[in-house]
Formats: structure tokens, sequence, C-alpha cells
């Protein structure tokens, strides 16, 4: 096949979740053999839609979608799907292919060298950190060799290492690939091309070059509009100005008025719509518990994850109301599991004082019953019902009326994240735990979420493998569990 040869191309494809729902609206777009993509837009906007659309899973209303002869497609989704988690890495990998596969154990090992883990074969999936297993995701769709690989997040939970190593692994990578990332650094590394899916439009605009080649593009195209857009406003008022006037000259000069009237409405026609850039979500504050005093959180010894075995560490760590504790280590090492035992309260080692609330965003969003709506899922977090100040909170999290009745196993990952916040801020924790709260949240939130943590007033504990949100956020200790 001539690699200038498009392999995938959308051809006035529609689509729509429900009535008065689209997602995607005569879109026209198309990916050429090698060629390394991003998807971007803002969370919910429809990325995994196309995905899912590109692999069979959804049909469109209208349009169709070109596929390249006996081309295989393979996809590492967000997240382990349920029924997975429980598989061993053997059934995990078998599961990838409609036939059993004999020689499966050698194609593991080499999939996993590519993505640079080890693990037993035997070993069930759920046990693997939140890192492991977005490696474990990449390596599902690699095993398949297929000619177009759709990355969906697929940084989500890596730590640095394991970003650096994706991102060398992609630049290398001879065959098509399509990654949907909120991580403009990494996009930008190995990216010939953007699909950019706006919100409003529900169009699909194409781009050659890397994320930071469209930023520029559409801040160029931006001024131009609205440059466009004032030098016809001045003349509309030009117009307006002089057809009152020879109005009430009366006479022919009514004619010259009326003329005049004519050409200002089509100058109102000419008007550019100038493209609107992703929503942002409101600036926040999570309020901390009423009354916090003495320590509220301390850990005098906990247990890190080396190869198969939990060794004890002893620590000295006590958190007031104000003092932030950041939690580092690599994928692997216990990070999650030692969070999720202190709000269980059966870490050993661990206090959290009595009457503190704790609020917990973990990276999986298993806090959260997918199928509860939006509206019921807020609503049970508060301490006293208060419409008003639920939907205020909501909206400021851009979970419009569109969005809050809608079962929250409906949405897109990014979306289940702004939910999360939204929880923390109307349940009012004393100890806020949070387990990679960037995970699938445009990267256009992350300044707003980092200050809105900075100015938090009870105690706080966090895990984050992205150097610049943490950066932002006031930490008072630091708690490393691979030294």
């Amino acid at each position: 096949m001539n690699r200038e040869e498009s392999i995938i191309r959308f051809e006035k494809v529609s689509f729509e979740y429900g009535h008065n729902k689209p997602i995607l609206d005569e879109v026209d777009f198309s990916i050429r053999r090698g060629m390394k993509v991003a998807v971007m837009g803002q969370n919910g906007a429809g990325k995994s839609t196309i995905f899912s659309i590109m692999v069979g899973a959804l049909k469109p209303e209208n349009g169709e979608v070109h596929v390249t002869h006996n081309m295989t497609i393979a996809t590492a989704p967000q997240v382990v799907p349920r029924d997975g988690s429980v598989l061993t890495v053997r059934e995990f990998f078998q599961k990838c292919f409609e036939k059993p596969v004999y020689d499966i154990d050698p194609r593991i090992d080499t999939v996993l060298k590519a993505v640079n883990l080890e693990a037993d074969h035997d070993r069930v999936v759920k046990s693997f950190s939140g890192g492991q297993q977005a490696r474990l995701l990449l390596a599902s769709a690699l095993i398949q060799n297929p000619d177009l690989l759709l990355l969906d997040e697929p940084t989500n939970n890596l730590d640095t290492a394991g970003i650096e190593h994706l991102t060398k692994f992609l630049i290398d990578y001879s065959k098509t690939c399509i990654v949907i990332s909120h991580d403009a650094r990494f996009l930008n590394a190995f990216t010939t091309g953007v699909l950019y899916l706006d919100v409003f439009t529900h169009k699909v605009e194409q781009y050659l070059g890397n994320y930071n080649d469209v930023l520029r593009d559409i801040s160029m195209r931006i001024e131009k509009e609205n440059r466009k857009n004032a030098q016809l406003e001045k003349k509309i008022q030009d117009n307006k100005d002089k057809a009152n006037f020879f109005a009430q000259k009366g006479g022919k000069m009514r004619l010259v008025a009326k003329k005049m009237r004519i050409e200002v409405g089509e100058m109102e026609e000419a008007k550019v719509d100038v493209r609107k850039e992703d929503r942002t979500i409101r600036p926040f504050t999570i309020p901390a518990q009423e009354q916090l005093g003495g320590i509220i959180f301390s850990l005098s010894s906990y247990k890190v994850q080396k190869g198969k075995k939990f060794v004890k560490k002893i620590a000295n760590i006590s958190l007031r109301k104000s003092q932030h504790l950041f939690l580092r280590g690599p994928n692997g090492i216990g990070k999650s599991t030692l969070l999720e035992a202190i709000v269980s309260g059966t870490a050993e080692g661990a206090t959290v004082a009595e009457g503190v609330k704790v609020g917990y965003y973990r990276q999986d969003f298993s806090t959260l019953d997918f199928d509860q709506t939006v509206y019921a899922a807020l609503s049970h977090v508060m301490s006293k019902p208060d419409e008003e100040r639920l939907r205020t909170t909501a909206a400021g999290f851009l979970l419009t009326a569109s969005v809050i009745h809608s079962k929250i196993g409906n949405l897109s990952e990014g979306q289940k994240g702004l939910v999360a916040f939204a929880a923390l801020v109307l349940e009012k924790p004393g100890l806020l735990i949070l387990d990679e709260p960037t995970n699938h949240i445009n990267f256009r939130h992350l300044p707003i979420i980092a200050k809105a943590l900075d100015a938090y007033t009870g105690a706080m504990i966090l895990v984050s493998h992205v150097p610049e949100f943490v950066d932002q956020i006031r930490i008072d200790d630091i708690l490393d569990l691979e030294k």
C-alpha cells in the first residue's frame, strides 16, 4: 500500500447519543499510513466515540467510514474492563484474539518487554497498580500487531519513567497510531497531525504538525477573525448612523437610507463566528470540615511492595490543619494500596483522628456509583439538601442540565473526574486524599484544580506523577516510598 494512501476516512459522519445529544456532525477527515495523530477536545466532546466508530463498536447515524480492506485495528482503552480485572495475565492477553493462540506466552513476554513491565503470567490483573495496568492495556494492543494502533489516554497512571519509555516507543513506532491525550508535552514529542473535536460545532478540524502548531494556527485564526469582525462592526455602525441621518431628510434620501440598511444586513451576515475555545471549569474551593484541631492524620509505619514481597518501613508523619503531604514512588510500589487502606481504616501504623471526614478521589472512580445519576451522586454526599448549591457547584464543573441527570457510567472518564471533584466540594472533608487527580482531565482545567488544592485548609495526601501539577501546590512534607 502506498504510504500516501488513506487507510481510514470519515465522510460526512454524524453520530448522537439519544435525542438532542449530538456528538459528530457531518465530520470529514482521513488518516494516511504511517501517521501519528493526536485527538484533542474537551472532556465529553466525543473523542472516545470516534475510536468506537473506527473499530465498528458504534455505527454512525449518517455518512460513511471507509477502512482499507483487511486492515487490522487494535485499541488500548483508558481502563481495564471490570470483567478483565479478574483474569490472569495470560487470560487477559488470550482474550485479545478470537481464536486460541498456542504460543501466547513468548508473545506476552515480547510485548511486556516493549512496555517495560515484568509480570508473572498467572498473576491476576486487578492485583497490579494503576500504572502497571496502563502498561498491560498498551501491551494488549501491541500483541495484536495491528496496522492501526488506537491509544486512549495512555499516560494516565504512568510514572515519569513509564511516560518516557512510552514516548520513545511511539517515536520509533513504524505503523499508524492515533492517540487521545490531554498531555500536551507527551503529544508534542511524536505527533505529526491533530484531529481537534470542537465540542460546540461537533466538527473535527484536521491540522498538520503537533499540538503547539495547532495552538498557534488557532490563535492566528481567532486574531484574524476578530480583526475582520471589528472592521465590519465599524462599517456597520457608520452605515447605521448615516442611514438614520438620511432617513430623517426625507425624499430621495430615504432610498439611500434603505440601500444602506440592506448593506448593513449583508455585512452582518458576512461577520464570522469566532472559534470558541474549550470551556474551563470555574475557580473553586474545597471547603474543609469545620472545627478541625490537633493531629488529623498520623503515620508511624507502612508497607511497600518489592517484587512479590511487602516490606515494612518506619515513618514519622503527622498532619494538622492546612498541612499537605506528597506521597511519591514508582508504579507498583504500593501508593494506591496504602491510600485505600488508610480510607478503609485497615492501614497498619496509620491513624485518622476520630470524627474526621475523609474525602477520597480514587484514580479509577470506584467511589462513584456508575448506576446513579450525577444529581443523585452529588445529593448523596451533602449533609443537608441544598438544591441551589448543588446545581451551582455542578455547573461550575461543566455538569450542566444536559449532563446532570445522566448516569455516571455513561459519562466520559474526564467527566467522571469532574463529578468526583464536585462531590468533594459538597462533601467538605477534613482529610483530603487524592490518587492521580489529573488522570483524564482536560489540561485547561489543571491550573484551576491545582489552585484549589493549594488553598485547601484541611489535611491533604496527594499522589501524582505530573510534576508540573504538583509544583503548583503547597507541599509541607514528602514521603518517598522508594527510599
